[in-house]
């Protein structure tokens, strides 16, 4: 029996973004995008075979399209759409294959131009548009939208969409960051790419560095559908080459995402660190990289990453606390995780008894005086001497585990 779900993801500015979440979520990972003018029902059949040959497929409606949210305000411009799958790509819990059709491929291109690795295992392109030009974008999805017939109508999309999104001039950038991606690629071109007849084959595609190329012939606009047993022939053969059902494995050299995955089946607490800048302003990160040291004398640490915001601050202060989190605390997880400048105006704090802010309403609260400090790679490990101690003994902690936050279950 299949398991299926509808499920939601946050897109660029909280954006609500809606996704078919199919087969065990313990299966390789795909990311199915629709092209403009259609949406995530294009994909029916292919997740199905896809989920047949046991992968996990998450397939999501693109903002403004099918069951996502229309924005109010008209958010239909380019970048949009690439911090929406950066988005969408940061909520899942292991990397997936991308696969991105038509102008959808221009969306996926950009996304994945920084920290590809970190985001995505690789990438398949289907039929990404060649030409840039002001009304293209129209041109094509129309097109499909025929190919597609009464499966959708404009009821389905925001037709604000095609006037807001202007990509005449972005084929540079997006050869700039096709040679940025180092993933495994797969490029599959069908009758769609014959609508722009100045080239047979983007620029961009052109210039990532690991891709294959297939033209599927005998069909029409629409090859998922109308060439459907040669087209998931194509998707599995190169899955299975390039991103097999196996066990994860990480080795020195490896990328560093799948030793964070590895380190991920480790359930942790949540903490989130505070002190006060030299400026006297509150500062704090959240953290999970927390333990205790020394007993006597009482000494625990934390791990914080070099490139954090407060890194430079936690760096230079002399006292700080650790504030454990109960379950109640994930919106203040959540915040503090974030890029907010002012986290402390919505969170109820004080100064404590050594210096540091605390979070009163916590599972525990460590306050400490600095003991030491060790650089380690990436991050930085801080050590500090516990000063004063004071914890709930009725609350229940906030875990972390996978990439997601958890909660005890006791038999």
């Amino acid at each position: 029996m299949s398991l299926r779900y509808v499920r939601e993801f946050k897109g660029f500015a909280g954006i609500r973004l809606e996704a078919d979440d199919i087969g065990s979520a313990d299966d390789p990972s795909i990311v199915l995008l629709h092209g403009f003018g259609q949406t995530r029902k294009m994909w029916e059949d292919v997740a199905i075979a896809l989920e047949q040959a046991g992968r996990h497929v998450i397939n999501v409606d693109l903002r403004g399209h099918g069951g996502s949210e229309w924005p109010s305000d008209g958010r239909y411009d380019f970048n949009a759409y690439v911090e929406d799958l950066r988005a969408v790509l940061g909520q899942m819990r292991t990397r997936p294959v991308v696969i991105a059709a038509s102008h959808s491929a221009w969306i996926a291109t950009m996304a994945l131009a920084e920290e590809a690795a970190t985001l995505a295992s690789g990438l398949i392109l289907v039929d990404p548009p060649a030409g840039h030009a002001p009304g293209s974008v129209r041109a094509s999805a129309d097109h499909m939208s025929a190919a597609l017939g009464q499966g959708l109508n404009q009821a389905d999309y925001d037709n604000a969409i095609f006037s807001a999104f202007d990509a005449h001039d972005i084929g540079d950038a997006l050869t700039e960051a096709a040679s940025h991606i180092a993933l495994p690629s797969l490029i599959i071109r069908g009758a769609l790419g014959r609508i722009d007849p100045e080239t047979a084959q983007p620029g961009f595609v052109e210039a990532l560095p690991n891709a294959e190329a297939i033209d599927v012939d005998g069909g029409g606009l629409l090859i998922v559908a109308e060439r459907a047993e040669a087209f998931n022939g194509l998707l599995i053969d190169f899955l299975e080459r390039k991103q097999p059902r196996f066990i994860p494995e990480y080795r020195s050299g490896s990328d560093a995402r799948t030793l964070r995955d590895a380190m991920g089946c480790f359930a942790t607490g949540v903490t989130i660190i505070t002190a006060h800048a030299l400026d006297g302003l509150p500062v704090g990160l959240t953290a999970n990289s927390f333990t205790s040291v020394s007993l006597d004398p009482p000494l625990l640490l934390v791990c914080i990453a070099n490139n954090s915001g407060s890194a430079e601050t936690l760096r230079a202060i002399d006292a700080f606390a650790v504030n454990v989190l109960q379950i109640g605390q994930q919106p203040v997880s959540n915040l503090f995780a974030g890029k907010s400048e002012d986290r402390f105006s919505g969170t109820r704090w004080e100064v404590g008894e050594y210096g540091a802010p605390i979070l009163p309403s916590s599972l525990g609260i460590f306050e400490c005086k600095r003991h030491a400090l060790y650089e380690a790679g990436d991050h930085f490990i801080l050590v500090g001497r516990v000063e004063k101690a004071s914890f709930e003994p009725r609350r229940d902690p906030l875990l972390y585990f996978r990439g997601k936050y958890r909660r005890l279950h006791f038999t």
